[in-house]
């Protein structure tokens, strides 16, 4: 149960929308750094509530919060048992407050294993095979539900479900809620995994238009390369050693691409927060995988951008290039003209994918706004 309550400041009564009722098992399920007060028996009595840091200073100021009373909706005496560490932006549920459900008449007083009011989370012991306890569901539906079937609207379980109806009980891992659930009771405003597949396949495109501009640009200008691998031929260089060359030229463009790009995006990411409503982080420090997943792809990007390149400079012959008579035969090269095909073809796709977005997000308002009553829309 979660919703909003009001608390007194003075001659004030001020809205807390971040609040949500809890039991005593709170901080046996979540981890919830405790700043002040025993998290055991911090919500095990009614008229009890744990706090945030923010609401303890925003009330108490630099004074002990524990012990002390916040009076709720004008008049309803609370007693703070806790303090905890303000939830982070990137949270399941982001809560300030949470009261004891000791305190609900609707907790104590619901018995019925239909009801949706409460949002459930257990907590598997280590080594615990979800699939198995989640294969024990069914039976407690047939054994608690079925009943109150029979009892309410006069019909067995088994003629609910051939009716057409379902009612039934599943687990949802914890870390798969925000991308994966399409529940609208969630705590915590739900996310789409299929936006982050877009914007990732997006990503890749970008990356893969600047890896073949990078080849294209390196050979249109290997006319200016083209003396300098022959002189090193003639003086003993094997192509393998020039192969290495140009490759480490390529990964070391590539580092220093993303350490640009990652300063850009510090640089820039307060901006794109403040514009977008969100509260995102690079989180260099704070993710380990991160660090080792930055290297992987520099390396990768490297030697796709470098391959390429390499081989085709350090393919040259010698004697022909320092005569001046260096080939032209790339110029009208298959592989060439694919290449800048592949490029240009991404490239209007993601435009063309664009201005279609964009014309869907600037006509779907006035669609809206046109719907009158009696032209599909139904009112009651």
């Amino acid at each position: 149960m979660y919703g909003g309550l009001t608390v007194k400041k003075g001659n004030q009564n001020i809205r807390e929308d971040a609040v949500i009722h809890a039991d005593s098992t709170l901080f046996d399920v979540f981890t919830l750094p405790v700043l002040a007060g025993d998290p055991h028996t911090a919500l095990v009595e009614p008229r009890t509530i744990v706090i945030s840091e923010k609401i303890a200073k925003k009330y108490f100021g630099d004074a002990p919060a524990v012990g002390r009373n916040l009076i709720v909706n004008d008049s309803i005496p609370y007693k703070v048992t806790a303090v905890i560490r303000d939830m982070p932006e990137q949270s399941h549920f982001r809560f300030d407050i949470f009261v004891s459900l000791s305190e609900s008449n609707e907790a104590k007083s619901t018995t019925e294993w239909v009801s949706n009011n409460f949002n459930t989370y257990v907590l598997l012991r280590k080594g615990a095979d979800p699939k198995k306890l989640e294969a024990k569901l069914p039976g407690m539906v047939r054994k608690y539900v079925g009943p109150l079937l029979m009892s309410v609207v006069n019909t067995s379980l088994d003629d609910f479900f051939k009716s057409g109806n379902f009612v039934g009980f599943y687990l949802t891992p914890l870390t798969s809620i925000h991308l994966h659930s399409n529940k609208t009771s969630e705590l915590g405003a739900n996310g789409n995994v299929q936006y982050v597949y877009i914007f990732s396949a997006i990503a890749l495109f970008i990356l893969l238009i600047a890896c073949v501009n990078f080849m294209n640009l390196s050979t249109a200008r290997s006319a200016n390369r083209a003396k300098e691998v022959g002189v090193r031929k003639v003086l003993g260089s094997l192509r393998g050693h020039l192969v290495s060359q140009f490759m480490m030229e390529s990964l070391l463009i590539s580092l220093v691409s993303m350490l640009l790009a990652l300063g850009l995006a510090w640089a820039l990411l307060p901006v794109f927060n403040n514009l977008a409503g969100k509260h995102m982080s690079i989180g260099l420090f704070s993710r380990p995988w991160l660090a080792p997943s930055i290297l992987v792809l520099v390396v990768v990007v490297g030697i796709l951008a470098g391959s390429y390149p390499a081989f085709f400079l350090s393919a040259f012959r010698p004697i022909a290039v320092l005569k001046g008579n260096l080939a032209s035969g790339f110029k009208t090269s298959w592989l060439r003209n694919s290449l800048v095909v592949f490029q240009f073809g991404i490239s209007i796709f993601l435009i063309v994918g664009t201005a279609v977005i964009y014309r869907q997000a600037g006509l779907y308002p006035r669609a809206v706004a046109g719907l009158q009553p009696g032209a599909g829309a139904d009112h009651q």
